[in-house]
């Protein structure tokens, strides 16, 4: 009765509890729906490692209370782990905070029926939170993270102290955040990226703004609710940039998809079409515009698919077909636009700049003429044609440089082109000016001039940024070679029972679904990810995983969209689409990359954010300080003479322009913002040629500073699976042969669920080329023991083109055979039915328990193999133990190789696993790691990594991206091991897609190289600038050493384009190829390589 009334109580108080705060309870529960899950505010970090939250639980009364809360915890996504005290009243939490909050937390324990209480809640409070930030509150509530939840009227904000350093780097409101994606063309250099990013900053409702230079991209975060994307693109355009609107890749399986419309008549057309299409199951939203005849739709790929949508609307009496896509093309062709663009104004500098340098040269060598050539007082006919050229160079092959100026200056920025617009624009006005002076006082000389200046500089700037553009176009040639595997078509098939064809017709690869059934031809290109599920065929891989080697593929096979196939027709079914495929993923990676800057190219930025005001002083006080000595002491100037005295202010004024345009026609900041961005550029497309996806600029930058090399053991040193290593025969092969021993073994252990078991038929599957077992009857198990089973009809397995040369040449595990000198007690007793065996497969005591004897060589050659970590199993066979198998999570074939590869380039390597000490240490001899970390759980694998930190060292953590996540996270560089198909494993700031440990060592060394190459790139850059401004501001003028305005444009143009030109070199790299080193035998382990 008391318990009753307890608990009674209890559910009172909960209910009180409900009626007092339904707000809180309303955004707590964990069955909420979409809309409440996204008022849930969080620390927005996709990779952080959990955090531990202590909730006092209240109500109950024995352990099923607790298993109850336990079990009712462990299925809500975003919760690590659960233990609940019954003593303590207490439940340990540990949960991710971007994925659930403390309040869902505490509202879930009290739906399953009990009260919680968040015991590390510093603050609760309903309404603003300027109450937490108090000066009261201020030390209490720092190193915390906080927590928002909104609803239409109310605002409740939770304090959650955190243990240790801080880790996770921002706050931000999920629901009030959007992220949009521009094309932004018209960048030209550093200063422009600057301009664009200090511009879009001052604006209300954007939180950030990265732009990058070489992708022609900028990533805005912005709040939905205060501006849009067009209104971003508009601010953009109007700082003197064109923009456009990239649809980006939707989350949680929303994928986007534009269809052209034709026979709308009116506006109710429009109403028609929506309302149906947003009836379909799986869409999400539908816009129709019926003035471009266009429909934008977004739905949920794995419920539907654009074919649905385009029969719907072709049902409701519309015609409709897929607009191809724009995001990936329009970015090459608005690349091309810009090469054709620096071309046509290139030529037209040329054109009209090339008699202008003709006049100069004529007049040059014949100076006698100039003063015969006079046609009015004060103009001569030099003057003249190199005026009326000038002109038309100046104003239309420079048009471009013109607007550009005139925008930033607008926006109170100042970019290369105000440098060019202004160099060009003041030696052009000077030299109208002091002609119309000569002409309105009728001087019987025309001055000298500098008209020939503005065609000069403009034709050598045009040519530069011509090849500059040319250049960057092929620094994406590794992301276009990618993007062009993608197939435009695909044979969509229906098939019967046989898997015959039924019919076939061609339709866009982007109206593929999955489920669908492909086929494709020999030489054909594999159109999405998914399985083969009928032929035998190989296909090449080499552009998508780096893998050389044909992929033999068979029925079950998976395949990766964009490879090629090679010998056979096969039929596949997609599983993949869209933008869930291997290649979509790929390049979102690597456009990414290309769109990130490394950290060294931040000091580039700054330098370039101030670089053209600093040169606009510079060359107003080269032109003071050379006027003022022109004035005082006339000789210094280099082209003063005594014969030139009455005009000394003249000459002076004169070189004092000239010097002045020439420091701002040879001032380039356009060198120091390309070199970084690039060489990331050209490294990262690289990378994913050799199969490395590099996530941007700073893991590739960090990753040539080193020093450790972790490496997680299960599914990274090892292939994560149980494999077969030996097999090992007792009996001689007038008993039984390796074939027969695999057959019936295979066939025993194809009845077992076990680990184990499995391979053993997996291995006996591959050995004997067979995907059929014998017969298996009598079958039962003993766990902890073995099983016991009739084996027969094993001929079903027997292969008649299998042989022992097969085998022997074979690179699967070693089977021993045994000597030949046998007793009779050895032999095999066959049954009356020469096809049917008895069989007993387990340990020592499952065979001693049967009555059967393990010899002592027998339990010597077990013990041998289970001190290198492999379980050693028995197989007996009609009362005779016959062999031996031995199984063990397999080390992959490269790692013993990547290892010494590593040591080699003077790094540490560690092992760390959560398994035994003695499997651990078995593992790490084989490979020759000599320091290695056992029985770590996951959650300590993050404080291995700060105490290997911690003393100085950069750390790379390798690891297959599931359990290792934290760890990851945590480490300098996170390499996370792909599958193939598995590329986009958030954790890691590198992902080897082939699966291959050696990929970590060229990882490395393709940083080495980039950031190598970068150095190189900016020592261009600086050289350029450090010598060439001295020497155009006049500081070698008394050797006589000068620089003319367009020679000083000439050497900016040059360096511009050698900054992309080293860049490009790069596109000679190629992967090591270790195993031609010569390095093949492994030291001691306990040496240091």
């Amino acid at each position: 009765m008391e318990t009753a009334n307890r608990k009674s109580e209890c559910q009172q108080a909960a209910e009180t509890i409900s009626k007092e705060d339904p707000v809180a309870i309303e955004l707590g529960k964990v069955s909420h729906s979409q809309d409440d899950k996204e008022t849930m505010q969080g620390i927005v970090h996709a990779t952080s490692p959990p955090e531990l939250i202590k909730i006092m639980v209240h109500g109950m009364l024995c352990g099923n209370c607790a298993h109850s809360i336990e079990e009712a915890l462990g299925k809500i996504e975003g919760i690590d782990s659960v233990s609940v005290s019954l003593e303590k009243e207490m439940a340990s939490v540990e949960f991710y905070p971007e994925e659930i909050t403390p309040l869902q937390l505490r509202d879930a324990i009290d739906d399953v029926g009990y009260e919680a209480e968040l015991q590390e809640i510093v603050q609760s409070k309903k309404g603003s939170s300027d109450n937490i930030s108090s000066k009261d509150n201020k030390r209490e509530t720092e190193g915390m993270v906080k927590y928002t939840s909104l609803s239409d009227t109310d605002e409740e904000h939770c304090v959650l102290k955190t243990s240790g350093k801080a880790k996770y780097d921002a706050l931000s409101n999920r629901s009030s955040q959007a992220k949009c994606t521009f094309n932004v063309s018209g960048m030209t250099c550093a200063s422009c990226v600057s301009a664009i990013e200090k511009s879009l900053m001052k604006q209300n409702g954007i939180s950030s703004a990265l732009v990058a230079l070489m992708a022609q991209k900028a990533e805005v975060t912005y709040d939905p609710d205060v501006v849009t994307p067009e209104a971003i693109r508009e601010m953009i355009e109007d700082i003197g940039f064109d923009a456009e609107i990239l649809e980006g890749i939707a989350k949680g399986g929303v994928e986007t998809v534009t269809l052209i419309i034709t026979g709308m008549l009116c506006t109710s057309c429009v109403t028609n079409i929506e309302t149906v299409v947003k009836g379909l199951d799986g869409v999400t939203q539908a816009s129709v515009a019926f003035s471009t005849a266009t429909g934008i739709f977004k739905y949920m790929s794995d419920e539907i698919g654009p074919r649905a949508i385009i029969s719907a609307i072709e049902d409701a009496g519309f015609e409709c077909k897929l607009a191809l896509g724009q995001t990936h093309g329009s970015t090459a062709l608005q690349q091309q636009k810009t090469v054709r663009k620096w071309r046509n104004s290139f030529l037209v500098s040329l054109i009209f700049g090339i008699p202008v340098m003709a006049t100069m040269i004529y007049f040059m060598v014949n100076k006698d003429q100039k003063e015969d050539l006079i046609l009015l007082p004060g103009l001569s006919l030099e003057n003249l044609i190199l005026f009326c050229f000038s002109t038309v160079v100046q104003f239309v092959g420079g048009r471009y440089f013109y607007v550009q100026a005139y925008r930033a200056l607008r926006h109170k920025t100042a970019n290369m082109d105000v440098l060019i617009v202004m160099a060009t624009l003041i030696a052009y006005l000077y030299s109208v000016v002091v002609v119309l002076v000569a002409i309105i006082k009728k001087s019987d000389y025309s001055p000298v001039t500098f008209f020939e200046t503005p065609p000069m500089l403009l034709m050598f700037i045009n040519l530069g940024r011509w090849l500059e553009s040319m250049a960057r176009l092929k620094t994406s040639d590794a992301l276009s070679e990618l993007m062009s595997l993608q197939p435009a078509e695909a044979a969509l098939v229906t098939v019967g029972n046989e898997m015959e064809v039924i019919s076939e017709e061609n339709i866009s690869v982007e109206l593929v679904t999955r489920g669908d059934i492909l086929k494709v031809v020999p030489g054909g290109k594999i159109p999405v990810d998914g399985k083969v599920i009928d032929g035998l065929t190989s296909a090449d891989e080499s552009l998508i995983t780096g893998e050389s080697m044909p992929v033999h593929k068979k029925p079950g096979s998976i395949v990766i969209g964009g490879s090629i196939n090679q010998t056979g027709t096969v039929l596949m079914e997609a599983t993949h689409v869209g933008a869930d495929t291997t290649l979509a993923q790929i390049v979102k990676l690597v456009e990414d990359a290309q769109t990130s800057k490394a950290p060294i190219q931040q000091i580039a930025d700054k330098i370039a954010g101030v670089f053209v005001p600093g040169i606009l002083i510079l060359s107003t006080v080269t032109l003071t300080v050379w006027i003022a000595i022109g004035m005082t002491h006339p000789d210094l100037i280099p082209t003063y003479t005594p014969e030139g005295v009455n005009r000394t202010t003249e000459i002076t004024i004169e070189f004092s322009f000239q010097v002045a345009i020439s420091v701002l026609a040879i001032a380039c900041p356009c060198a120091l913002g390309l070199a970084t961005p690039t060489a990331v550029m050209v490294g990262t497309g690289i990378g994913a040629r050799c199969g490395i996806l590099i996530k941007g600029g700073e893991p590739l930058e960090l990753a040539r500073r080193l020093k450790t090399v972790i490496f997680d053991k299960t599914g990274t040193i090892t292939y994560g699976v149980p494999r077969v290593m030996r097999t090992m025969l007792f009996v001689a092969l007038s008993e039984i042969t390796e074939e027969e021993f695999l057959a019936i073994a295979g066939t025993a252990e194809a009845s077992s669920e076990h680990p184990l078991g499995v391979a053993v038929t997996k291995h006996a599957k591959e050995m004997l080329q067979s995907d059929r077992v014998g017969k298996c009857t009598g079958f039962t198990a003993e766990p902890g023991y073995g099983l016991q089973c009739t084996v027969s009809h094993i001929g079903l397995m027997l292969n008649a083109n299998m042989n022992q040369q097969n085998n022997a040449s074979s690179s699967s595990p070693q089977i021993i055979t045994p000597p030949k000198e046998l007793t009779s007690s050895d032999e095999i007793v066959q049954e009356e039915d020469s096809g049917v065996y008895k069989v007993l497969i387990g340990n020592r005591e499952w065979m001693r328990e049967n009555n059967l004897t393990v010899t002592d060589e027998m339990d010597h050659s077990m013990a041998q193999y289970e001190g290198l970590g492999q379980t050693a199993v028995l197989v007996a066979i009609n009362g005779v133990v016959a062999g031996m198998v031995t199984i063990a999570d397999a080390v992959k074939e490269e790692a013993k190789l990547a290892v010494i590869v590593l040591k080699d380039m003077g790094l540490d390597v560690v092992l760390l696993t959560g398994d035994n000490k003695k499997t651990a240490n078995a593992i790490a001899k084989q490979v020759g790691i000599t320091k290695v970390f056992a029985q770590v759980l996951p959650k300590h694998k993050v404080e291995k990594v700060e105490e290997i930190q911690q003393k100085g060292h950069k750390v790379a953590m390798v690891g297959d991206g599931v359990n290792d996540s934290p760890a990851l996270v945590k480490a300098d560089v996170g390499i996370a091991i792909g599958t193939g198909t598995d590329v986009a494993m958030e954790a890691g700031d590198i992902v080897l897609i082939k699966n291959n440990l050696l990929d970590v060592a060229a990882a490395i060394d393709l940083s080495k190289h980039t950031v190598r190459r970068i150095y190189i790139n900016f020592f261009f850059a600086i050289i350029y600038n450090m010598v060439g401004i001295p020497i155009a501001a006049g500081a070698l003028a008394p050797f006589q050493v000068l620089l003319t305005p367009w020679m000083a444009s000439a050497a900016m143009a040059c360096s511009s384009v050698s900054v992309v030109l080293s860049s490009l070199l790069l596109k000679f790299y190629k992967k090591p190829q270790y195993e031609l080193l010569g390095i093949h035998d492994t030291p001691d382990p306990h040496e240091t390589v």
